[in-house]
């Protein structure tokens, strides 16, 4: 049985890498019960291996004091939505599987801003190249409508202006938001 005070919930953002820490945003994190710490792990595992995730999707999820997992983020296929939900709601523990992912509308002209924004930040010459070399590069490239969003984490506030200004230069795009965090300000 899983007991909490109040409304406590654990809350867990991840840049699905298999070099990225699981961040989580839960104040009182020692409180929190075995089984809880045992889900988050599960789902950050499940949600790692998915076969099409990639540079382009960008997955948090949400574990409620009830057990149940809130899922949420987008992505590019819907397979990935529909294999998020199923893996998860075959862990151990697990009460229920809130899926709240968005796919994203199929889009010729945002493919060619996908493709456009990762040569732009990871290409060969580009200073942030070095975050290209992880499974899953730790800036993630979501684009919407023509509307860029770049998720994800960085060593340094240096990186993340670099890659928000790299990105702005990118013909085509009607807007550009930066929601990178720096590692050093993850809390632990």
């Amino acid at each position: 049985m899983l007991r909490t005070t109040g409304r406590s919930v654990v809350i867990v953002s991840i840049a699905i890498s298999l070099f990225m820490p699981v961040f989580i945003r839960d104040s009182v994190a020692k409180n929190r019960p075995q089984s809880s710490a045992h889900i988050i792990r599960e789902v950050r595992h499940e949600l790692v291996t998915l076969p099409w995730y990639g540079v382009f999707d960008w997955l948090e999820f949400e574990v409620r004091p009830d057990s149940a997992v809130v899922l949420r983020g987008q992505v590019v296929h819907p397979a990935t939505k529909s294999d998020a939900a199923a893996r998860v709601a075959k862990i151990d523990g697990v009460a229920r599987v809130i899926n709240q992912i968005e796919v994203l509308p199929a889009s010729p002209s945002d493919d060619r801003l996908r493709i456009a924004l990762y040569r732009t930040l990871y290409g060969w010459n580009s200073p942030l190249f070095h975050y290209a070399t992880q499974a899953v590069p730790s800036i993630h490239i979501i684009v919407n409508r023509g509307r860029a969003t770049l998720k994800g984490i960085v060593a340094t506030k240096g990186d993340a202006q670099l890659a928000y200004m790299r990105a702005r230069g990118v013909p085509g795009l009607f807007d550009v938001k930066s929601e990178l965090q720096i590692e050093s300000e993850m809390p632990r």
